[in-house]
């Protein structure tokens, strides 16, 4: 496919800002400088909580950004707009709806004749494979064919851009690669009417298989970090060298940025104050033991590693970052390497692998040694959530202070260093009354 050089969206210096609980701005996106063009898919791939959710709301039009300016079609863009359409990562079926229902849905508010919106429809759902289901029920669908419905409805309004926000992730793997591969052919043999396609994605994989170019955003705050043409012909066959390539200077790039975040969130806070992942004790240790064991002795590429524990990119890079934070492993151009300590860490039994976590946790995690000082410094040894929540709010997004707690209290309780009482909402010294 010969791709345009002409912008059908473009985003020029856009920037977006989210008020914290004190009032300050908390920036999401910073200086975004995007081309949609005529013939290409376009893959913005990022960490959680990197802003390509609201980007993607921004080129919608469903959200406006804090400054900067949104263009399509040359015009500038002012809300909800004819001819873009977004498919969303959850379904949003209505369930009393029939599968015909829900895909004429939009076209109401286009004042589409009823006999013409379903023509479309049927039309929509036979090119996404879904004819002779139109009277069937979102209950009796299964993942897959729920999702073509989306597709289904986004196709009937005839976009000329299409937004995609992780549209094959609630799948599973066989499903996704399934309908993955139906969008494509679709794409590639110009039965579309659609122009351009963004797809956000965690997958780097998927970013890889299916987009013309990959542009790659940082985080605290969103940045365009990187971008890479992807000029492998379709179809693409992942076993290639050159897809393998490609998939690593992302994972690369991606790992990179990682550590420059983490540096720059540390700095402005004075060390104290970082959002940690969601992300629980055992998915670390086996991870860890992975990396230790056979065929990998302590290091591997990350895209290989992920491939073989069957981890999408989404849940490796976390684990990643974490080993890193902790100094358990070292990353490095796509690869991570344990340490001595995570060596160490890996072969350990259980008492010493306590000890050597609560160590490293409280050396390298300065919040967690801050929870333990305050309990140790009261009086009963006891403090209330709140109050830790209300300090991480000083300096991070509600959402990551939550998540950031409850990452929290699960490493310290594996850690022995504090007890927390869900239902009271209070952390406690262990063994104190």
């Amino acid at each position: 496919m010969t791709v345009q050089k002409t912008p059908i969206t473009e985003l020029r210096n856009v920037c977006k800002t989210f008020p914290r609980p004190s009032g300050e701005p908390l920036a999401v996106l910073d200086g975004i400088n995007l081309s949609l063009r005529d013939g290409e898919i376009l893959g913005l791939v990022g960490r959680s909580g990197s802003g390509k959710s609201t980007l993607l709301r921004i080129a919608a039009g469903l959200t406006e950004p804090t400054s900067g300016e949104v263009l399509y079609q040359g015009g500038s863009l002012k809300g909800p707009a004819e001819g873009i359409a977004v498919v969303f990562q959850t379904f949003a079926l209505f369930p009393w709806l029939t599968v015909l229902e829900n895909a004429e849905l939009g076209l109401d508010a286009l004042g589409v004749s009823r006999d013409e919106a379903r023509r479309r429809a049927i039309e929509a759902i036979d090119l996404i494979g879904l004819d002779g289901f139109e009277s069937a029920y979102p209950r009796e669908l299964s993942g897959g064919m729920r999702q073509r419905v989306g597709f289904a409805r986004a196709f009937v309004l005839q976009p000329t851009v299409l937004l995609m926000d992780e549209p094959f992730s609630a799948l599973d793997v066989l499903t996704s690669e399934t309908l993955r591969t139906d969008f494509l052919d679709l794409w590639t043999q110009h039965q579309l009417p659609t122009k351009s396609v963004l797809l956000v994605t965690h997958n780097i994989e998927e970013a890889v298989f299916m987009c013309d170019r990959v542009l790659v955003l940082s985080s605290h705050p969103g940045r365009i970090a990187a971008e890479i043409s992807v000029t492998l012909p379709h179809p693409r066959n992942r076993f290639d060298a050159a897809f393998h390539e490609i998939v690593d200077d992302l994972y690369s790039i991606l790992t990179a940025r990682a550590i420059e975040s983490v540096k720059a969130q540390i700095q402005p806070h004075g060390g104290s104050v970082y959002p940690l992942p969601a992300l629980g004790i055992n998915r670390i240790v086996g991870f860890m033991e992975s990396l230790a064991g056979s065929p990998y002795k302590g290091k591997a590429d990350l895209s290989i590693i992920a491939r073989s524990l069957s981890l999408a990119t989404k849940d490796v890079l976390p684990i990643a970052d974490v080993l890193h934070i902790l100094a358990f492993a070292d990353l490095k151009d796509g690869s991570i390497a344990l340490t001595a300590a995570g060596q160490i860490f890996a072969r350990a039994g259980t008492d010493q692998r306590k000890q050597l976590f609560k160590e490293h946790l409280l050396r390298f995690v300065p919040f967690v040694a801050h929870v333990q000082q305050v309990l140790d410094e009261r009086q009963d040894h006891a403090a209330p959530r709140i109050r830790f929540k209300s300090e991480l709010e000083d300096h991070l997004s509600a959402a990551d202070s939550e998540r950031t707690l409850q990452t929290i209290i699960r490493w310290g309780r594996y850690a022995e260093l504090f007890s927390y009482d869900d239902e009271k909402r209070i952390f406690s010294l262990n063994g104190a009354t």
